[in-house]
Formats: structure tokens, sequence, C-alpha cells
């Protein structure tokens, strides 16, 4: 079987595949991950404020996003946001979006829920007596989350928040649906034009296998780390 593969078509690729595709999903990864991070912290301080109208609408905000499938949302922002940019700007016509912006404030706001209930649980693991001896010392609730809490929390949660950065690097490869060329599209393209089908879509299967394996085993250290110290 493995006699009719043709590797020699991903040698030739390899270029294309990783200074194009694999930069493109990289750099989508990290942005997303941070504009999530940020994002979704916003709503973890919202659903632990002791405002009951700001906890309600982040706790729906989280379930309803959790709710949904990750691609029908890629469809929604990307056909409905120059739409509604149209709508807030009063321009004549839609706001041009474009793929990747769109593709990327999708995946801010998805990941934003996750990270969100990730942060929760790490500002609930604080003790409570550590913002009660801020509180003490004279400090207001966005100091001691901003020197206290957060920084704690933040350790805490680290090889979770790795972990779910991971889930996100599998997950832009659905982009693809917006012929957005990161790496599954960037091996895409080379299939089709090359015939390649098998050999190609096996080659992106082994790489994301790959990286997202080394990843996992590195967050198994930086956990087994972090537990020591502790």
């Amino acid at each position: 079987m493995l006699g009719s593969f043709d590797f020699d078509v991903i040698r030739r690729s390899l270029p294309y595949l990783f200074y194009e595709g694999m930069t493109f999903t990289l750099m989508l990864t990290a942005l997303s991950a941070l504009g999530g991070l940020v994002f979704g912290t916003l709503i973890a301080l919202m659903r632990l404020s002791g405002y009951k109208l700001l906890g309600r609408i982040a706790g729906l905000y989280v379930d309803f996003m959790r709710s949904l499938p990750l691609v029908l949302v890629i469809f929604w922002v990307y056909f409905l946001v120059p739409y509604i940019g149209q709508w807030l700007t009063g321009a004549s016509r839609p706001i041009k979006v474009g793929a990747f912006s769109s593709s990327l404030i999708t995946f801010i706001m998805f990941e934003a829920a996750y990270f969100s209930e990730i942060m929760r649980a790490g500002i609930q693991s604080i003790s409570k007596g550590q913002p009660a001896a801020a509180s003490a010392l004279g400090m207001t609730y966005s100091q001691t989350m901003r020197y206290v809490v957060l920084p704690q929390a933040f350790r805490n949660m680290l090889p979770v928040l790795l972990t779910q950065t991971i889930v996100l690097f599998q997950d832009t490869s659905l982009v693809y649906v917006l012929s957005i060329t990161d790496f599954l599209g960037a091996a895409s393209k080379v299939a089709q034009r090359d015939g390649r089908l098998v050999e190609m879509y096996l080659f992106a299967a082994v790489v994301y296998f790959v990286i997202s394996c080394i990843a996992s085993w590195g967050v198994r250290r930086l956990q087994a780390r972090i537990s020591i110290v502790r």
C-alpha cells in the first residue's frame, strides 16, 4: 500500500506548508489564546463579583457559547459581523471584516467562555484569607485581584490553560471552511492541485498529532514542576 504513496509531493510542499500554513496557524492560536485569556478573565471576574446582574449576564454568555458548535460560530461571525458593523456605523453597505479578522474574533469569543471557567476555578482556589488580609491593608478590590489573587490563580491554572490552548491549536483547523490558508488549508490546496489527497491529509494528521503530543508532554512536565514547588 505504501508503495503507491508519493512522498515526494510532501517534500516539495514543506516550505509552503510550514512557512505559510503553519505560521498562520500558530499566529492565530497565539492571538486567540491571548485575547481569550484576557476576555475570559474579565468574564470570570464578572461571575464572581457581588453584582448579580453582571454574574447572570456572564453566566448566560458562557452557557450560550459552550452550547454551540464552533464551526457554526465561525459561520455566524463571518456572515453576520459585516451587517452588524453596518447597523452600528450607519454605513450604506456591510463593513468589510475579512476572513482572518472574523476567525480571530470567533476564537477569542469562543475560547473566552472556556478560559473564564478555568480562571474562575483558579480564583476560587485561593484562600479567602488572602483577599481579607489585602483588604485589611487598605487595598481596593481591583488591587487585590491584580496583585494578590490573579497572579496566584494564573499560576495554579497554568497547566490547564495550556491544555486548553492545545485544544485551540487543533480547533484552528476549522478556518479551512473559510478558505483560509492555515496548515490544513495549505495541505488541502496541495492535495487538490496534485491529486494526492491521501498523502497530504495523512501528513497533516501526523503533524497535528506530533505537535499536540509534544505540547502535552511539556504541559505534564510543567505541572509536575509546579506541584514540586508547592
